[in-house]
């Protein structure tokens, strides 16, 4: 039988993303509470703020371009204060939002920007060469790109978001409410291991019902007391806005809870310590490169974090090992959760209380969603044995835009998302995520999770960083695992340092996960921005170095 939630069943009302954070009648907080602060300039939107200058987008929209219902608004930037109100702003319009990365080539963009249908595109001025090309490659005039940010356009061709807000002549414009169950607010874009990226098509009710679910989850914590200064929670984004992760835990999370957020446009770690030690910051959402770098980096010294009281991680699995390592060294707790683009995001979160108690464990299952995991021929698995996940909620999204094929693999017809990940639960409802489908080393039938190994490997005083992958041995003729490892000092070493880290892993795991690839000394990891490893990428570079090796035989 699917598993339920252990939580009591929540309301979903039955409004959009703007009934539900502007038009509620139990907020907690006042309206000049600050929520979103830019610790760089130290500019700022009270919620007040932020509710007048969407209203005021929106209706710009409207006027200016004559918004309608399921227009998209494409978002190619890096995390900035101006985005919340961008976001309803567009919403208040009837619109869809396509959050896209600040780091996509021209030809990345266009392609969103075309499958989406775009219909205009917001940016800032540093990424406004990118954003014109793409536009013009996807046919979006050059009137409709908005730069946000602190930067004006010197020559004045572009607009800036407030000329668009402060269009004279719309207070006739009136709220466009979409329909909760079928409307989009998001379009945002799955990076997939293969081809294009795919469109996750976002409902309102999906969005609304995360937002409480992942309230339900952390309820009684977020939004305690008041804070070490008398302000309440406060949490430090660096986290993209453009992935949904950003998108729901913290924009959307922030204002419902009365939360204050600190924007970082990007990763800094000192920045990062400097600002909690500065704003005495309380939660943080992280991922597992960010929890390495603070458990080893000797930067973090010099700053006082002891304002936490715990963070979050989630896009890759957080092993115990590296949970241990930060606790010992900074004794901040760190909890996991998991969610994916298709699950809006949240479906599991580790409670408070149980941090230490299942190291590893992804969490519960967060209200209103029932799962289970599945044997490849589609059949449940007991308790404890491995399977892959299958989940089905509020949360899930409507399908893969200009994709039926990708649906209909994607979603059962009794509405269950495959979600690709692989794990187990035991018996107490704790559930584990062990490795993605398609990432799973197969040595002579046996499965060999990459994530666990590197988990082990990141507790070796000689590894800063590592990523595992599966290359085939032809004398073996089957898949074997090897390590590509940053080492602690730099580059430089050689064949005795590699084997030493290779014997030291293969004491520590059962035979058919012995690292029989080797090990290879790199400069970094590669990742994407959410912190998950491009295997993909190390998978080109084992071929190139095998191909080489062959050369000179």
């Amino acid at each position: 039988m699917p598993s339920e939630s252990q939580y009591p069943p929540i309301d979903i009302p039955n409004t959009d993303v703007w009934g539900f954070l502007f038009e509620r009648k139990d907020r907690p907080y006042p309206d000049d509470k600050v929520i979103y602060q830019d610790p760089y300039t130290n500019r700022s939107y009270t919620y007040a703020q932020v509710k007048n200058s969407a209203a005021d987008f929106g209706k710009g929209l409207k006027a200016l371009w004559d918004w309608q219902k399921g227009d998209v608004l494409a978002l190619y930037t890096p995390n900035c204060i101006d985005t919340p109100a961008i976001t309803w702003g567009c919403h208040w319009a009837g619109g869809i939002l396509s959050p896209a990365n600040p780091g996509y080539t021209v030809d990345e963009l266009a392609f969103q920007l075309k499958d989406s249908g775009a219909k205009a595109i917001v940016t800032q001025l540093p990424f406004i060469k990118t954003a014109r090309e793409a536009a013009t490659k996807s046919g979006i005039p050059d009137n409709r790109i908005i730069i946000i940010g602190d930067q004006r356009d010197p020559n004045g061709r572009v607009k800036h978001f407030t000329s668009i807000r402060n269009i004279s002549g719309t207070a006739r414009y009136r709220r466009t409410k979409a329909k909760p169950e079928d409307d989009l607010a998001f379009l945002v874009y799955s990076s997939g291991t293969t081809g294009h990226p795919k469109g996750v098509m976002l409902t309102h009710r999906n969005i609304v019902s995360n937002v409480l679910m992942l309230r339900a989850g952390e309820a009684g914590h977020l939004g305690w007391s008041n804070g070490p200064n008398g302000e309440g929670d406060k949490l430090l984004a660096f986290l993209p806005f453009f992935h949904i992760y950003g998108l729901t835990c913290l924009i959307h999370q922030s204002l419902y809870s009365g939360l204050q957020l600190v924007v970082m446009p990007k990763f800094d770690l000192e920045d990062f310590c400097r600002f909690i030690q500065d704003y005495k910051i309380t939660f943080s959402y992280v991922v597992p490169p960010v929890v390495l770098m603070l458990s080893k980096h000797p930067v973090v010294s010099k700053y006082d974090l002891s304002s936490i009281r715990m963070m979050n991680s989630g896009a890759a699995p957080l092993t115990r090992e590296l949970v241990i390592s930060l606790h010992n060294r900074l004794k901040i707790p760190i909890k996991q959760g998991y969610g994916l683009s298709e699950t809006s995001p949240t479906t599991h979160t580790q409670p408070w209380e149980d941090w230490n108690k299942t190291i590893g464990a992804v969490g519960t299952l967060l209200p209103n969603q029932t799962a289970k995991y599945m044997s490849p021929d589609g059949k449940e698995v007991p308790v404890g044995e491995t399977g892959e996940l299958w989940i089905k909620g509020p949360n899930v999204f409507k399908g893969y835009l200009n994709n039926p094929e990708m649906t209909a693999q994607a979603l059962t017809e009794d509405g269950y998302f495959k979600t690709g990940d692989v794990g187990y639960q035991d018996k107490d409802g704790h559930f584990y995520i062990t490795d993605r489908v398609k990432e799973l080393i197969k040595y002579k039938g046996f499965q060999v999770p990459p994530a666990e190994l590197e988990g082990i490997l990141v507790a070796h005083p000689s590894v800063n960083d590592v990523a595992v992958i599966g290359i085939y041995n032809e004398e073996q003729a089957t898949e074997v695992p090897r390590a590509y490892v940053v080492p602690a000092g730099g580059l430089g070493k050689g064949n005795k340092e590699a084997d030493e880290i290779v014997e030291w892993l293969n004491s520590r795991v059962a035979s058919h996960k012995k690292l029989r690839g080797g090990v290879r000394f790199v400069e970094a990891i590669p990742k994407s921005v959410s912190g998950k490893i491009l295997r993909r990428l190390l998978k080109v570079k084992a071929a190139e170095e095998d191909k080489a090796k062959k050369a000179k035989l």
